[in-house]
C-alpha cells in the first residue's frame, strides 16, 4: 500500500507542471500538456493499477475536465480521451458525476450545439453510456440531466449520435426506472423526430427505444407513437419492420395501460402477419399467439364459460389456415367496432401502399373475428365492393379473399339479403365480383337454397346487358365459383347459369372472357355428368330461345338478345338442327323489310355463316330441306327487291350472298325449288344488273348453279325471256362478270337440251347468235375464249344458223382465227347432224 502510494505521488509531483500549463494562453503549450499527461498516466508502461488511478485521477479531475471547454479541439480530444480511460480503470466512478454530468450538459445539453465536433459529441455519448452502466441505481438523481442531454442529442445530425443516444436512453429506463418514469415523455418528441431518418440502422434503432421509453412511461404517449410506428411499417428495411413488430407485440404482452390501447395496437401487429418476409410474418404469429393466450390467463374469470365449454372447430374452415386461440378472437371481437370503419377507410386511402396494408390487414381480421363480423356486415361489404374496383392487383387479391372469409363465416341467409341489395344499387363489377368471393367461401349446404335467388338477380336486364368487359369477366368467375361449390346440385339452376354464360360470350370483345366462358360450360356440363357440351346446349336451347318471347319483333341491331341468339346459334352446333322449328321463325321475323337495315345485315351474316356449316349445325338433324323453300321465299327474296341507298344495296349483296351459300349446301334440291323459281328468276334478272359489282357477280354465280339445279324443268319461253338480259352482262364494266356470265351461258343452254323448236325460235336463236358473235370480237383473248366455248356449246342447237351468221360477220373481225375454229366445229357438228 505504502508503495502504490508512494508511485502515485510520484506520478501526481511529475504531472503538476503540465497540469499548470493547462491554462497557458499557447494552445500548442496546453496540447503538448495533455499529451505528456496522457503519456505519463493512461498510457503509461507498465500501466497503473485501479488505486493508483483512483489516487492520480481525484488530483488531475478538475484541471481535465475545464480543458473539455478549450477552443482547440485536439486539445478537447485528448482531455475527453484521458478522462475516459481514467473512469474505465476506477472501481468507482460514479463519485465523479456530480462533476461529470454538469460538464456533460454543459457541452451537450444546450439549446444550440456547443461542442462543435461530432466525433467528440459521439465521444461524450459514449462517456455517458460507459456512466449510466458503470453507476446503475446512484444515476438515479442525475437522469433530469441525462434526459437533457439526450432531448438534444437525439436530434443531432450525426448518425452515430442519435444511436448512442437512443442507447443510453434504452439503459435509463432498464437501469434506473423508478427515475426514468418522471421524464420518459419528454425524450418522445425527439425520438419521433428521428424515427424517419435516412439511415436504416438509425431508424431501427430510434424504432427499439421508443419500445422501451414508452414501456417505462405513464403510457400517455402511446396515442402519439403509434402512427409513426405505423408508417415504420412500410419501412423498405425489414429489420425496421421487424423492429416494430417486436415492440408492438411487447406492448400488448407488456404494456401496463395496454388495455386501453388494444384497438390501436391490434392492427399493428396483425399487419406484420402478411409482411412479405416469413421471418417477420412467423415473430408477429408468434407474439400475437402470445398475447392471446396471457389475455386469457387475465380474464379467465370473463371467459370462463367459453373456455369450460368451448365449442368444436367449425368443420367449414379456410384451408391451410391455423385456428387463432380463444384469446385473439375475444380480443378482436372486443375491438372490431373500433378497428373496421378506420379500416374500410384506409381501403380507399389514394396511397398504394395504405390500401395493400389495409386490405391484407382486412383478412386477418376477419380470420380473428369469425362469425362475429356478420355484426358489422353492411360496412364490411360497401368496403369491399369500393376496393374491389382498385387498380392494384397486391389489394384485390387480399380483398377477394377476405370476401371469401365472409362466406365461410357468415351465414348465407344474412349476406344475401345485403349483396342482392348493393347489386341492385350499383352493378358494378365489383359487387359481382366480392359476390363469386362469396360464394366460393360457402358452405355448399348452406348456399343449396339460395343459389337460384342469386344467379336470378345477376339475370336481371340491368345487370347482365352490359358491355363492361370486366363484369364480363366477373360472371364467368361467379359461374365457375358456384359451379366448383355446388358441384352436381348446379342443376337446379343449370338453366340460368347456361343463360349467363352464353350472354358473356355473346356481349364480351375479350376472346380471352369467351374462352373461360366456354370452358366454364364444359364444367358445367361435367359435373352434370353429361357426356358433352352439346347434351348442355340440347337440355338449356329451347328454354332460352323461348324465354325471348314477343320481344324478337322488337329487336334491334343492339339489342342484347339479338347478341344472345346468335351466339347461342353459332356455340350450339349440331343442336341447331334439333330446334329449327323454334329458330327459322325468329329469323324470319327479323329479316322481314320493314325491320332495321343493320339488323337484316346481321341476321344474313349469322345465317350465312350457318348455311355454310349446315351438315355441322343447320342439317345436322338432316330437316334443314324441309325449311329451305321458306328461307328463299321469306327471308332472302324480300330483302332482293331494289331500293335506293347504300345500305339497301349492302343488304342485297348479303342476301344474295346467302343464297349462294345456300345452294353450295346442297339442301336446295329441285323439287324444293320448283315452287319458287319462277319469283326467283325474276328477281335474279333484276340483281345482274344491280349498281354493286358484288351484288352482279354473285346473282350470274346464282343463275349458274339454278339452271345446273332445275335443268330442263325451266320452260323455253322463260328461257327466251331470260337471254337479252344475259348478253347485257357480258358488256359488264368487270371482266371477272362477264367471264362468269359465259359460265351462266354455257349452264343456260344446257337448259334447250331435247325438243328445240328452231322454227318457233328461230328469231330468238338468231338474235343469242348475234348477240354472242359481238364479243368474239372483244379486246380481251380470255374473254374472246370464253364466248368461243359458248358459241360452240350454242351451236348444238341450230349449226346451219349458226354457220350463216358467222360468215356475214367474219369479215369485220380484226382476227379471223376464232371464227374459222368456230365454222369448222359448227360445220362437223352440222354433218354429224345430218348424218
Amino acid at each position: 500500500m505504502a508503495s502504490t502510494d508512494e508511485n502515485s505521488n510520484a506520478v501526481v509531483q511529475g504531472l503538476s507542471r503540465y497540469l499548470n500549463c493547462l491554462g497557458d494562453e499557447n494552445r500548442n503549450t496546453r496540447r503538448n500538456a495533455l499529451m505528456n499527461i496522457q503519456k505519463d498516466t493512461v498510457n503509461r508502461n507498465p500501466p497503473l493499477d485501479s488505486t493508483e488511478s483512483q489516487i492520480i485521477f481525484k488530483e488531475v479531475v478538475k484541471p481535465l475536465l475545464q480543458t473539455f471547454s478549450d477552443p482547440v479541439e485536439k486539445c478537447r480530444e485528448l482531455s475527453i480521451s484521458i478522462t475516459y480511460s481514467f473512469l474505465k480503470r476506477l472501481t468507482n466512478p460514479d463519485e465523479y458525476l456530480s462533476y461529470l454530468l454538469p460538464l456533460l450538459v454543459q457541452r451537450l445539453g444546450q439549446q444550440e450545439i456547443t461542442e462543435s465536433s461530432e466525433e467528440l459529441r459521439a465521444q461524450l455519448i459514449d462517456m455517458l453510456i460507459f456512466l449510466v452502466e458503470s453507476s446503475k441505481e446512484k444515476m438515479g438523481i442525475y437522469v433530469d440531466d441525462c434526459v437533457k442531454i439526450l432531448q438534444r442529442t437525439l436530434l443531432d445530425p450525426f448518425p452515430e449520435v442519435k444511436r448512442e443516444s437512443c442507447k443510453c436512453a434504452s439503459l435509463l429506463s432498464v437501469l434506473v426506472p423508478r427515475h426514468f418514469y418522471m421524464h420518459s415523455d419528454s425524450l418522445v418528441k425527439p425520438l419521433l423526430q428521428s424515427i424517419s431518418h435516412q439511415h436504416s440502422k438509425v431508424r431501427m434503432t430510434v424504432v427499439e427505444t421508443i419500445g422501451k421509453v414508452v414501456m417505462c412511461s405513464n403510457g400517455k404517449v402511446v396515442e402519439d407513437v403509434i402512427p409513426h410506428l405505423a408508417q415504420r411499417l412500410f419501412d423498405q428495411t425489414p429489420g425496421v419492420r421487424k423492429a416494430v413488430t417486436r415492440i408492438v407485440g411487447d406492448w400488448l404482452l407488456d404494456l401496463p395501460d395496454r388495455y386501453s390501447y388494444h384497438h390501436k395496437l391490434i392492427p399493428l401487429l396483425l399487419t406484420s402477419l402478411s409482411d412479405e418476409q416469413s421471418e417477420i410474418r412467423e415473430l408477429a404469429d408468434s407474439l400475437w399467439h402470445d398475447v392471446g393466450l396471457k389475455y386469457e390467463r387475465e380474464n379467465e374469470e370473463d371467459l370462463k364459460d367459453k373456455i369450460d365449454f368451448q365449442a368444436l372447430p367449425p368443420s367449414h374452415y379456410p384451408p391451410n389456415v391455423e385456428r387463432p386461440n380463444l384469446g385473439c378472437r375475444v380480443l378482436v371481437n372486443r375491438h372490431l367496432s373500433k378497428i373496421l370503419p378506420g379500416l374500410v377507410r384506409d381501403l380507399g386511402d389514394w396511397v398504394v401502399d395504405t390500401r395493400v396494408k389495409s386490405a391484407s390487414l382486412l383478412y386477418w381480421l376477419l380470420i380473428n373475428a369469425e362469425d362475429y363480423v356478420t355484426q358489422h356486415i353492411d360496412p364490411l361489404l360497401n368496403g369491399l365492393y369500393k376496393a374491389s374496383l382498385d387498380e392494384d392487383q397486391r389489394v384485390v387479391t387480399d380483398i377477394q379473399r377476405s370476401a371469401e372469409l365472409v362466406g365461410y363465416f357468415v351465414h348465407p341467409d344474412i349476406w344475401k339479403k345485403m349483396v342482392l341489395t348493393g347489386l341492385r344499387l350499383s352493378s358494378s363489377y365489383g359487387v359481382v365480383m366480392t359476390i363469386a368471393a362469396i360464394v366460393r367461401g360457402s358452405p355448399h349446404d348452406l348456399l343449396h337454397p339460395h343459389q337460384g335467388d342469386i344467379i336470378n338477380a345477376l339475370l336481371s336486364p340491368d345487370v347482365y346487358q352490359t358491355v363492361d368487359t370486366k363484369l364480363h369477366a366477373q360472371f364467368v368467375n361467379f359461374c365457375r365459383s358456384l359451379i366448383s361449390v355446388m358441384g352436381s346440385d348446379v342443376e337446379a339452376v343449370s338453366q340460368q347459369v347456361f343463360h349467363l354464360l352464353v350472354s358473356v360470350i355473346a356481349m364480351s370483345q375479350s376472346s380471352d372472357i369467351v374462352q373461360a366462358a366456354q370452358n366454364c360450360l364444359d364444367d358445367l356440363a361435367r359435373v352434370q355428368k353429361l357426356n358433352c357440351k352439346s347434351e348442355l346446349f340440347e337440355k338449356h336451347t329451347k328454354c332460352l330461345i323461348d324465354s325471348f318471347g314477343d320481344s324478337i319483333n322488337m329487336w334491334t341491331n343492339h339489342s342484347v338478345e339479338r347478341q344472345i341468339f346468335d351466339a347461342l346459334l353459332i356455340e350450339a352446333g349440331p343442336v341447331v338442327g334439333q330446334h329449327l322449328d323454334d329458330i327459322i321463325p325468329v329469323i324470319v321475323t327479323n329479316l322481314q323489310p320493314e325491320k332495321d337495315p343493320e339488323l337484316r345485315l346481321k341476321f344474313f351474316s349469322l345465317l350465312s355463316r350457318l348455311v355454310m356449316s349446315a351438315p355441322t349445325t343447320l342439317d345436322s338433324d338432316h330437316r334443314f330441306s324441309n325449311f329451305a323453300t321458306t328461307v328463299v321465299k321469306d327471308m332472302i327474296l324480300p330483302n332482293c327487291v331494289w331500293k335506293a341507298g347504300k345500305t339497301a344495296g349492302a343488304i342485297r349483296t348479303t342476301a344474295i350472298s346467302c343464297f349462294w351459300a345456300l345452294l353450295q349446301s346442297g339442301v336446295l334440291t329441285k323439287e324444293k325449288m320448283e315452287p319458287v323459281v319462277e319469283a326467283t328468276l325474276t328477281q335474279l334478272l333484276t340483281l345482274i344488273e344491280d349498281d354493286n359489282k358484288t351484288t352482279r357477280l354473285v346473282s350470274c354465280r346464282v343463275l349458274t348453279r339454278l339452271f345446273d339445279l332445275m335443268g330442263t324443268v325451266l320452260g323455253q319461253d322463260r328461257l327466251h325471256n331470260m337471254y337479252p338480259e344475259l348478253l347485257k352482262r357480258l358488256d359488264d364494266s368487270n371482266d371477272e362478270i362477264r367471264l362468269t356470265v359465259t359460265k351462266t351461258l354455257l349452264a343456260y343452254f344446257d337448259c334447250f337440251e331435247g325438243g328445240y323448236d328452231v322454227r318457233l325460235y328461230r328469231a330468238h336463236l338468231e338474235a343469242i347468235y348475234k348477240g354472242l358473235l359481238v364479243h368474239l370480237d372483244d379486246p380481251e383473248s380470255k374473254i374472246q375464249e370464253a364466248v368461243l366455248v359458248v358459241l360452240k356449246k350454242a351451236a348444238e342447237l341450230f349449226p346451219q344458223m349458226l354457220i350463216k351468221e358467222v360468215e356475214s360477220v367474219k369479215h369485220k373481225h380484226r382476227s379471223t382465227k376464232f371464227c374459222d375454229d368456230l365454222i369448222q366445229y359448227t360445220q362437223n357438228l352440222a354433218s354429224k347432224s345430218n348424218t
